[in-house]
């Protein structure tokens, strides 16, 4: 009976990041597994791509194997039986220096790939690949994702502003409200989960661009929120936003504060404040708004593979969200605290 033909899963990893893989192989063997992959995935037969690398078919059969149930991982050498070799401690510093100054490398960043590759052929140690990433989580280093920061922001206005705030915070008749928008999707952009190496993980995404915009305040000393939906943001409807939070809310202290950012329907001289004291944020800081903690709290709670097919459907979720938010006046004064910014 034949043995049933396998394929590289294409979904594993992308061609670019193969080829940047084959580029910082350990070893040549390393290498020539990740030439192989390439060429199976752009079409090439198992028997031509065996033939073009000098081994046998049942080699890049297990090579596919690999692949599918690891990853560019799979196709690395492990470590032989025993003991693995450590990165000696001498070289512990060396080593954290090059983590946190890649381009001394000619690098842009580290993964862990690239860096087992690196140091093996820097260092000549043959050192495994997982000991490379305990010797990362020994010294304190976490796979993450960057966080985009725009690098036109004013120090001085930035630190002049917290200074500010702290003076409003300290004055017994102020409140201090922030406020901002929110766009809300009916198929939002689906979020990182764990799922098995070679397993198709799909959410629905049809593309329908339907939307729902919320206009929202937040008291972080309270913790009270103040919610609408709305279709878009412009002027007139962040006055409708501003007439009803004048008159749904109840403002015991003589100075309310509210403080935006500077989109342009937010700066518009026609605006009528009611009780709320205008001061806006330093321009390029959503991160000093606390309300944007708790959009991200909605969304991962109310939003994570929620589909709608209508606008119908969209603004019912909606509604339940913002209800949930509103609710939680005592957790929200926790996630939205403003304490450890200023």
């Amino acid at each position: 009976m034949a043995r049933k033909q396998i394929t590289a899963n294409a979904e594993n990893v992308s061609l670019a990041e193969l080829e940047l893989a084959a580029q910082v192989a350990p070893t040549q063997k390393a290498h020539n597994r990740y030439r192989a992959i390439i060429a199976l995935l752009m079409g090439f037969k198992r028997e031509a791509v065996a033939k073009l690398f000098g081994v046998h078919p049942t080699s890049v059969r297990r090579w596919i194997e690999r692949f599918n149930r690891q990853g560019i991982d799979g196709l690395i050498d492990q470590p032989a039986s025993g003991r693995p070799p450590k990165i000696p401690p001498a070289k512990h510093s060396w080593c954290r220096d090059l983590l946190d100054r890649p381009d001394q490398a000619g690098q842009t960043h580290w993964t862990g790939v690239k860096f087992h590759g690196y140091l093996r052929s820097e260092l000549q140690i043959e050192v495994g690949y997982s000991t490379v990433i305990r010797f990362l989580h020994d010294q304190n280093y976490r796979l993450k994702v960057p966080q985009p920061w725009s690098d036109r922001q004013d120090e001085a206005q930035r630190e002049a502003f917290c200074e500010h705030l702290k003076h409003l915070l300290d004055q017994e008749e102020v409140e201090v409200w922030f406020a901002d928008e929110s766009g809300f999707e009916a198929d939002p952009r689906p979020r990182r989960r764990w799922a098995k190496r070679g397993e198709k993980s799909r959410v629905t995404k049809n593309g329908d661009h339907i939307r729902m915009n919320v206009t929202g305040m937040i008291c972080p000393r309270t913790g009270q929120a103040y919610m609408l939906e709305f279709t878009h943001s412009d002027t007139q409807v962040f006055q409708t936003f501003l007439d009803h939070a004048n008159e749904d809310l109840d403002l015991p202290r003589s100075r309310q504060i509210l403080i935006v950012d500077n989109a342009s329907w937010h700066k518009s001289k026609s605006l009528r404040w009611g009780a709320f004291e205008v001061l806006y944020l330093p321009p390029y800081s959503p991160d000093l708004n606390p309300i944007e903690k708790l959009w991200l709290l909605i969304k991962a709670h109310w939003f994570t593979d929620f589909v709608a097919k209508t606008r119908e459907q969209l603004i019912q979720r909606l509604d339940q969200a913002l209800c949930w938010a509103m609710n939680r006046s005592l957790e929200n004064q926790k996630t939205c605290s403003i304490k450890t910014k200023l």
